[in-house]
């Protein structure tokens, strides 16, 4: 692997980042704070939110079993992705390597920083190998990107393949698991360690309920999220956001049965779409949505769109043709859809 100097941009690497007033004092005992230009009225939301958010990362390191220093939390997981093209790509230069079809922004966030996106097709089982991706990359490629389970594929990717792809590549594998609670298959948390290269990407948008919170995890080397504290912006997640996830790790076990019903809910709700003379495949899914081929994606969607339910239509993507990508909602939801589908037609 190269070093991280290596693989970071040099204006970066010599950045000397901004220095917030709360940067400089985090003690708990003063009282009068006349050191950030703030209002003194309308406690506490006149007051700047912890740049490091140190509460929240204590509560996720008893949760996650991950070091607070191997933690970096953004306005969404969409931060975290634009950060690492920010830090580590020479815009008009560097490249990235990314699975097709995956999430989206990967390839808006490389466009948006001028730097090149590579695509490698998944094979029919939306599968990829190592070998097929390290041909894809050259002596400019920094990131290569893995969704595990993939969106919208649903699947998770081959473990095995991950391992040698993070072996191999000398440049930072993202590992993006936003819907790992609702796979079977372990984090990559414990492999940080391991592989220094590694990247991984959690949310709590999903499986936390609280996607309008926007708070995304990015999970790392010291080293690496030093250089992302080194380049967010200095007060990224509000007081209200922090706060409110603060509230929802202390319902973990909560959380855990949501997830199990979910995860019921899907096989429950991917035997009945098996049923519908509309559907003529159901895709494996390891996550909270699964990917089905219809007879016609637009037609259908349409329809649905009319009875006032909306799924998602992926016809236009890789390997996805007439595909519609369906999430799992309440049981009362997934009723109102079946119903709707089973009506489709006749």
């Amino acid at each position: 692997m190269k070093t991280l100097k290596e693989l970071t941009r040099p204006n970066i690497w010599a950045l000397k980042p901004y220095s917030s007033a709360r940067d400089e004092y985090n003690g708990a005992a003063a009282s009068v704070f006349l050191d950030a230009n703030e209002n003194p009225y309308n406690l506490p939301h006149n007051r700047y939110p912890d740049p490091l958010q140190r509460d929240l990362k204590a509560e996720l390191t008893r949760i996650k079993q991950v070091k607070a220093e191997n933690i970096f939390l953004g306005n969404g997981s969409d931060e975290a992705i634009d950060l690492v093209f920010r830090a580590f790509c020479e815009p008009g230069v560097d490249n990235v390597v990314a699975i097709d079809p995956t999430y989206g922004m990967y390839k808006v966030c490389a466009d948006v920083n001028n730097v090149e996106y590579r695509k490698v097709l998944l094979d029919d089982a939306f599968q990829f190998t190592a070998d097929a991706l390290l041909a894809a990359t050259d002596e400019h490629t920094k990131l290569i990107f893995l969704c595990s389970p993939n969106n919208p594929t649903g699947n998770d990717l081959l473990r095995s393949e991950i391992e040698k792809t993070l072996a191999a590549f000398s440049g930072l594998v993202i590992i993006d698991e936003a819907y790992n609670d609702f796979s079977s298959a372990p984090s990559f948390l414990q492999q940080l360690d391991k592989y220094p290269n590694l990247v991984v990407f959690q949310t709590f948008s999903k499986a936390w309920g609280c996607a309008a919170i926007r708070l995304g995890m990015a999970f790392a080397s010291a080293e690496i999220i030093s250089i992302f504290n080194k380049i967010k912006y200095p007060y990224n997640v509000n007081q209200l956001t922090q706060q409110q996830a603060l509230s929802m790790l202390q319902r973990y076990d909560e959380i855990e049965g949501w997830v199990k019903e979910l995860i019921a809910e899907r096989g429950r709700l991917m035997d009945a779409f098996s049923t519908l003379t509309c559907v003529k495949e159901i895709f494996p899914s390891d996550a909270n949505f699964f990917l089905a081929r219809v007879t016609d994606a637009s037609a259908i969607y349409n329809y649905l769109v009319a009875k006032g339910i909306i799924v998602r239509n992926r016809s236009s993507i890789s390997l996805c043709g007439n595909c519609l990508r369906v999430t799992v909602g309440t049981p009362a939801e997934n009723k109102t859809l079946l119903e709707a589908l089973q009506v489709y037609g006749n």
